[in-house]
């Protein structure tokens, strides 16, 4: 596995993409709207940021609700999800999703619940 990405949920991705691209000189890789959400990915290096802006009632306009702008999660690329999973549940971690699911960016993703991960909302990622 790598590092993949870092949810950042905020109340607007266009404006954030924009300071970013300008202070850190990032470009847009790819903008789309997904699940009740608007999903922009900047370029930074071997990674990603992935601004998260709702455009509906859901788990990132609660989280905004609650903590405000910031980041939301932290993601890991694998090339096997099922194998990944696999591995989490033999170390009794606590899955969010049993099954990958589809994900933004036409990628299949899973969530390991931060109970068992320090605190740390992680995304588990295969393009």
């Amino acid at each position: 596995m790598h590092f993949d990405h870092a949810g950042i949920a905020t109340d607007d991705a266009r404006s954030l993409a924009t300071l970013y691209a300008d202070l850190f000189d990032l470009e847009v890789a790819h903008e789309e709207e997904f699940d009740g959400l608007r999903v922009v990915f900047l370029e930074c290096g071997s990674g990603y940021f992935e601004l998260l802006e709702p455009l509906e009632e859901g788990t990132i306009a609660r989280y905004l609700e609650k903590q405000g702008t910031g980041i939301h999660h932290l993601a890991l690329a694998t090339d096997d999800l099922e194998g990944a999973l696999e591995r989490a549940r033999e170390h009794d971690v606590t899955l969010i999703d049993e099954e990958p699911r589809p994900g933004a960016w036409g990628h299949s993703v899973a969530f390991v619940h931060p109970s068992d991960t320090g605190g740390i909302l992680i995304e588990l990622v295969e393009h």
